[in-house]
């Protein structure tokens, strides 16, 4: 500013206001033509002492950055009046003396302009290098949301398409990841906007999905005590982009694991337990040693089963099979229950894992959320009959059911009802209904059935067929309340 000789006459503390423009303007009301953020330089030429007042409020209230006013032409002097009235509005008033021209600030302020273009272009892409670095190395997307935190002197949260929290870093991180956990939904319904933006008097936070549209793989956020600069914007973008590279490849990987343990467990049930031990330790982890137990899973979800389920877990068809070690099938199962339905294989050996699949299938076969292939026993001979042809005679008894249009679920009102041994109370106590509407659906069910429920042989018939018929209908008293 030296070379310029201005000087500055009122609001000295308020120099820090950013300057977008220079505008020359000798209106008396020149607002209709500003936007706000402007260096306004006049020299007064339609002003005098009793327009200070209401010409300084309405580039206040305009949103002006500053006021030039040139003496030497219109006024040898700057009217004391205008330096009271910008004093007191807190509006920086900068002398310009005769012999500086106007256009002279302007050249000056669009230099300046240009340089802090430069600079934000600059760092920028030096931020973009570190994000990129922070990337490459081991545990890249913890690396990326620390290096994040820093660029903008904030905090950053990674979350996992659930809205678990995966990685945080900076001060506040841990309350922000609360404060957004309630706008995640709005990022995954159809159609839902690229990013929020949520701003607050001391804080301003941006939330972005990470993936594509046909899936979200996550979520991360960042939170800033300032808001976002251009420059700041392309910093959470870039990070945003990797982060999605990132996570994009880990499900490559991730789906390149699951076809060689696929094929390994191909090569167990073929006995050939070299070539399967050799191929497993390929993928990093090797097969259970002493007794064994095999986990047959129907999961809801396959791959967010795979994703969970630690040890070795292979998808097989439809299903996922784990091979656990005996002292862990419990706590696997656990695991494996939340998701689905789960059949339980007695213990066995690697070589006898063809029989521990089977057995694991007929326990699965149930029905049951849960079972044990040695708790079978307990059906009695059920365990003896052929899974396959007991499924055709479940499948074909209840179809009926299954196929009624009405909301109320009668196979799984059928199964609470022989479950307890048909008292009406505990029946209804167990799906979450009234007795008079579980009676309802029992006559119902004799007519689509075309079978007598008092009678013990059609309910020994129908028990058999549930027991064996599939996975169950939804949670007793789901429906029909």
């Amino acid at each position: 500013m030296a070379p310029l000789r201005l000087r500055v006459l009122a609001a000295e503390c308020a120099l820090d206001r950013p300057v977008r423009w220079v505008a020359v303007s000798e209106l008396e009301d020149p607002t209709p033509f500003l936007e706000g953020d402007e260096l306004v330089l006049t020299i007064g030429m339609r002003l005098g002492a009793q327009d200070a007042q209401p010409y300084i409020s309405r580039l206040v209230a305009r949103g002006v950055a500053g006021l030039g006013f040139g003496v030497g032409l219109g006024h040898d002097r700057v009217p004391p009046e205008f330096t009271e009235v910008a004093a007191r509005a807190g509006l920086p008033l900068v002398e310009v003396p005769r012999e500086t021209p106007f256009i002279a600030v302007g050249k000056a302020v669009s230099e300046l302009l240009a340089a802090e273009r430069y600079d934000e272009l600059s760092n920028a892409l030096a931020a973009q290098g570190r994000l990129t670095r922070a990337a490459l190395q081991t545990g890249g997307r913890k690396a990326v949301v620390e290096r994040l935190a820093k660029e903008i002197h904030g905090w950053a949260v990674l979350l996992d398409e659930s809205g678990a929290v995966l990685h945080t870093a900076g001060e506040g991180a841990v309350e922000g990841a609360g404060l957004v956990q309630e706008d995640l939904e709005r990022l995954r319904a159809p159609g839902s906007p690229a990013s929020l933006a949520l701003s607050g008097p001391y804080e301003h936070v941006i939330v972005q999905p990470l993936g594509d549209q046909r899936r979200v793989r996550g979520f991360f956020a960042v939170g800033s005590g300032r808001s976002f600069s251009p420059v700041g914007h392309t910093v959470v973008n870039t990070a945003n982009s990797l982060l999605t590279l990132s996570l994009e490849q880990g499900r490559d990987q991730l789906a390149a694991v699951r076809r060689v343990r696929s094929a390994v467990l191909s090569l167990l049930l073929a006995g050939d337990r070299r070539a399967a031990e050799e191929t497993a330790e390929m993928v990093g982890g090797g097969l259970p040693t002493g007794p064994l137990v095999v986990l047959a899973c129907e999961p809801r979800d396959a791959d967010e089963l795979l994703d969970t389920l630690p040890g070795f877990a292979a998808p097989w068809g439809t299903l996922v099979v784990v091979l656990a070690e005996a002292e862990r099938a419990d706590h696997l199962a656990g695991m494996a229950a939340t998701a689905g339905r789960v059949g339980i294989s007695g213990p066995a050996e690697l070589a006898g894992l063809p029989t521990a699949l089977d057995q694991a299938n007929r326990a699965l076969a149930s029905a049951a959320p849960v079972m044990r292939f040695s708790d079978l026993a307990g059906q009695g001979l059920l365990s003896l009959v052929d899974p396959g042809l007991l499924s055709g005679f479940a499948t074909s008894l209840l179809a009926p059911l299954r196929e009624y249009g009405s909301r109320a679920d009668l196979v799984e009102s059928l199964r609470a009802y022989l479950a307890c041994n048909g008292h009406w109370d505990a029946a209804a106590q167990r799906l979450g209904v009234h007795r008079h509407t579980l009676r309802y659906r029992m006559r119902r069910v004799g007519e689509l059935l075309g079978r007598d429920l008092d009678d013990p042989a059609a309910r020994a018939e129908l028990w058999i067929a549930l027991s064996a018929g599939g996975p169950p209908g939804p949670a007793p008293g789901d429906r029909d309340r």
